[in-house]
């Protein structure tokens, strides 16, 4: 679920996320690099993309803020009004060319704030995430790429992973890009205007009707799908903030989910749209890293969330050194 905190060539680090980029420590022991160099060890490398998340299709929008955000956050996101938004959606893995399979959607935005602040964040439609610290997430990945018989030997021995994977599995699934739900995964700090802190956590939810399923055919089907929705008419969101009770709900933990009767705000409307070819290239060459925030949003103390940077930076480091991959479409310019 790793797609960093440099965009376009240009670093800017953000509070404890920013540091670990320019450090590229993960956790006590692993570097970006351990994650980067395991991705390539087992996925392939694919020169000029991302090391993960490679497949993907570049969209464009707003969201429509209608002011209840700011309840919890003085960031400007929440003010009412209407910000620019840019993202991807995509499916996990190192390979750009892999056929679809209907499942492992993800989404990643950047909002353009006002002063030129960004808020940018990277989602999976999951419940939870794979693993508690990067250490174990590491072993597990490593476990996966060593076979079935690794795997569940390592999930015996990590039962926060075992739990987390059982989540994983009995979750909903979505069939499309459309109907899926997409979750920040990780926990944040929400600061008011007075200086009231609070744990959130979003999803982005589909707002409206959504249509069925698309028709398998072919080895891009889910991605033909979404291009042609894209291309003729705006996906619409709702961005749903789900607010954490202090000293009950967990924070350092995104295999945990929280209750789900906890109070959630809905923020605003999400609508994304065809991304002009301009836009397109920017998405491209920009890292979604979760940790780069606008004022009135801060880390939390998940291991997982700290890890990130470092992780999104190495892999724009390796692909800024390369001949840029193609723009991605799926034949929505044809």
């Amino acid at each position: 679920m790793f797609v960093g905190l440099v965009a376009a060539g240009a670093v800017t680090v953000t509070g404890l996320g920013g540091f670990l980029a320019l450090e590229g420590r993960v956790g006590s022991r692993l570097t970006g690099r351990s994650f980067i160099d395991l991705f390539e060890s087992t996925g392939g490398k694919f020169v000029g993309y991302r090391r993960n998340h490679a497949k993907a299709l570049a969209v464009s929008g707003r969201f429509e803020s209608n002011g209840t955000g700011a309840q919890v956050s003085s960031a400007s996101v929440f003010a009412k009004g209407v910000y620019p938004v840019v993202g991807r959606f995509s499916v996990g893995g190192q390979n750009p060319h892999q056929p679809d399979t209907g499942s492992g959607q993800a989404l990643a935005l950047e909002f353009s704030l006002p002063g030129g602040q960004q808020w940018r964040t990277a989602m999976a439609a999951a419940p939870v995430f794979m693993a508690p610290t990067p250490e174990m997430f590491f072993g597990l990945l490593s476990a996966r790429s060593s076979g079935k018989d690794a795997t569940a030997a390592f999930l015996r021995d990590n039962p926060p992973a075992a739990a987390a994977q059982k989540l994983i599995e009995v979750a909903p699934k979505a069939s499309s890009f459309a109907e899926a739900s997409y979750s920040s995964l990780n926990a944040f700090i929400f600061v008011s205007k007075d200086g009231a802190r609070t744990p959130v956590r979003w999803r982005v939810v589909p707002d409206g009707d959504v249509a069925g399923a698309p028709a398998k055919n072919g080895p891009n089907w889910m991605f033909e799908a979404l291009a042609q929705r894209v291309r003729r008419g705006e996906l619409r969101y709702r961005l749903l903030l789900q607010l954490g009770v202090p000293g009950q709900d967990p924070t350092n933990d995104p295999t945990l989910p929280w209750p789900s009767d906890r109070m959630q705000i809905d923020a605003g409307t999400l609508v994304l749209g065809h991304a002009i070819p301009q836009e397109q290239e920017h998405i491209r060459d920009t890292n979604f890293d979760p940790t780069v925030l606008p004022k009135g949003i801060e880390l939390s103390d998940d291991p997982i969330l700290a890890a990130r940077a470092p992780i999104y930076a190495e892999s724009f480091r390796r692909r800024a050194r390369e001949t840029p991959a193609p723009v991605e479409q799926f034949g929505q310019d044809i």
